[in-house]
């Protein structure tokens, strides 16, 4: 995988970090004078008139980074208070290290104490909380979040989860998040990343050698993930090399969603993209259809004879195709036929409550198999998995890969895309418009054009969410899916985005 490729790194393993590169003789203290003196400087870029700065310091190495910043900031002429969650003559470590070093008062924490021209330090938990915010502590947030002040938030706002982007109870609103060495995915997984605003990552003088030692298989979706496995162009190459995309089309009324998938896969590259209708569908499809080629396949012999003539490299099953037992009888002769299949929608739902077929169907050494639930379709084929509310989503689509021998691209703001072999990632760059009828569909033909191209699924499902992200902002508020296809990135000029991983 491409160095450039940003883990993210759970609060736990962070800590491990930060006590290998103490121990290997880094200064604790130095570590976080820096982390603070970024949170200062954060808020002195945003908030350079504000008329009085309030650092809210909770007992831990996060209070800590509270005190530097309240300390850098007053250096730098802010009218700064300090409040405390504990008495902080009972902080240790560096924590006290940094609260000596504030000359300033610290008062107890006071909601009622608050003003409008206040801009909040929030240093009170970071990303390592993981308990219910009660008492003062939940009273101080809600009155921060009440009247709507602008907070700049140490590592995760307090009450957020690192791990999973939980909220224990409550949690701050931050407009700027600042993280220190790497990001968390409580940083992207909701509801966690709607409490973040913008997320700065501050290099603080760790060696990138002691966050490998703690990687998880858990990155940020960016072209670092995939550009190793990106299909390549040759000049010598034509529509046959670059591989021939199916797409199953629904019956007479329900064409669109097959052709929303058929037009994103040659969009996404697929030399070649046919449309597999039955006869009642072939009149409405062909009256749309114009670079995309149109095959009857009505039935399993016709399927057969498809497989047997060896000319298509991957499938898309599922938008509008209907659901029974013919649907599963064709994904059980796909499967046996050994070519990479994407599916979703109706593909998804007929497997409810037969699931355990798709293992069998599927085994084999590397996945051939993607799936593409929302998450009313991941509770129905994973119902145990996605009930079990102590894990993340991150957990949930590593599980239901393994279980399933598929890659799963589970779907949603926070899109989380996992391996069976365990490596995940969440994908943060689609806009809030992309959730409209049909967005699916081409997402699903967009990674079954990559796959087509030889693309394995993995890296196939990961690029295709990147790129539909990528369309939905190009197009714009008010899109609708018809306009996604066209505004679908190439996936080579998507080197360029290396210089923002």
């Amino acid at each position: 995988m491409d160095d450039a490729a940003t883990p993210l790194i759970a609060p736990a393993d962070m800590a491990a970090v930060d006590r290998a590169a103490i121990e290997s003789g880094i200064n604790g203290y130095g570590l976080m004078d820096v982390a603070g003196t970024a949170l200062a400087a954060c808020a002195l870029r945003h908030y350079p008139g504000a008329g009085r700065i309030l650092a809210l310091c909770g007992p831990g190495n996060n209070g800590g980074d509270g005190y530097v910043a309240a300390r850098r900031l007053g250096e730098a002429g802010l009218p700064v208070t300090v409040s405390s969650l504990i008495d902080p003559e009972k902080m240790t470590g560096d924590a006290a290290r940094a609260h000596a070093d504030w000359d300033g008062p610290v008062t107890a924490l006071d909601p009622d104490g608050l003003t409008e021209d206040m801009v909040i330090i929030d240093a009170l938990f970071g990303g390592g909380l993981d308990r219910p915010v009660e008492g003062l502590a939940r009273s101080m947030i809600d009155a921060v979040n009440n009247r709507n002040l602008p907070v700049v938030s140490a590592d995760l706002p307090s009450g957020i989860s690192g791990y999973s982007g939980e909220v224990f109870g409550t949690a701050l609103s931050a407009e700027h998040t600042v993280t220190f060495a790497a990001p968390k995915p409580g940083h992207f997984l909701l509801p966690g990343a709607t409490h973040c605003g913008e997320v700065q990552v501050v290099d603080i003088g760790i060696p990138r050698r002691f966050l490998r030692a703690q990687e998880s298989g858990l990155w940020l979706n960016t072209p670092a993930i995939w550009r190793d496995a990106t299909p390549r162009t040759d000049r010598a190459g034509h529509k046959y090399t670059r591989g021939h995309l199916g797409v199953f089309s629904g019956s007479f009324a329900r064409t669109g969603a097959a052709r929303l998938a058929a037009m994103a896969g040659l969009r996404a590259g697929a030399g070649l993209v046919t449309m597999l209708a039955p006869a009642s569908a072939m009149a409405s499809n062909a009256a749309h259809l114009t670079a995309i080629m149109l095959r009857r396949v009505e039935d399993g012999d016709d399927l057969d004879e498809l497989f047997s003539e060896g000319r298509l490299n991957a499938y898309v099953l599922g938008p509008a195709f209907g659901i029974g037992e013919r649907t599963r009888d064709f994904v059980r002769r796909l499967a046996l036929n050994g070519k990479p299949l994407v599916l979703d929608a109706d593909g998804l739902t007929v497997f409810t409550e037969h699931s355990d077929l798709l293992p069998a169907w599927f085994d084999g050494p590397e996945p051939r198999l993607l799936l593409t639930p929302h998450h009313g379709e991941f509770a129905r084929l994973f119902p145990d998995i996605a009930a079990d509310g102590s894990q993340s989503k991150v957990d949930r689509a590593r599980m239901a890969a393994r279980r399933a021998h598929a890659v799963v691209l589970y779907k949603g703001a926070d899109t989380v895309i996992a391996s069976p072999d365990g490596r995940a990632v969440i994908n943060a760059n689609a806009p809030p418009w992309l959730a409209t009828a049909g967005s699916g569909d081409c997402l699903a033909g967009i990674a079954g054009g990559l796959m087509a191209q030889g693309m394995p699924l993995f890296e196939a499902a990961a690029a295709a969410a990147y790129m539909h992200g990528r369309a939905g902002e190009a197009a714009g508020q008010g899109l609708t899916a018809e306009d996604l296809a066209g505004h679908l990135p190439a996936l080579d000029s998507l080197d360029q985005d290396k210089a923002d991983e």
